[in-house]
């Protein structure tokens, strides 16, 4: 639980000091790749992490057929959301909602039919 302080207490140490780029913050705007703390920093929209005590970075969000975690009020995930006008089908569960694992694949609502 310290890392993320630590992580944060640098950031902002070091914002005044850093030249800002053109188009593109320190803290939002962040592209595929860069370190973040919230998906709202990310252009993707989605900050993932690995595992609980990897650092947390920039990602795409997950395709269809692609494994992926509902939208979370925590804003970091291990499994990114769904691209635009797809679902991330979950059975969600009390626990799962509350550590952030309840992982399921994106689809499209509209789904192709067969037949």
């Amino acid at each position: 639980k310290a890392l993320p302080l630590s992580l944060l207490l640098v950031l902002l140490l070091l914002a005044p000091a850093l030249p800002v780029p053109h188009n593109r913050g320190l803290i939002f705007n962040l592209d595929t790749g860069e370190l973040c703390m919230q998906s709202a920093q990310c252009k993707s929209g989605c900050c993932h992490r690995h595992s609980g005590l990897s650092l947390a970075r920039c990602a795409p969000k997950a395709a269809e057929f692609q494994d992926c975690s509902p939208k979370s009020i925590y804003g970091v995930y291990y499994k990114c959301p769904c691209e635009s006008g797809l679902t991330c089908e979950v059975d969600k569960t009390i626990v799962g909602t509350i550590t952030n694992s309840d992982f399921g694949s994106c689809k499209d609502p509209r789904g192709t039919r067969l037949g």
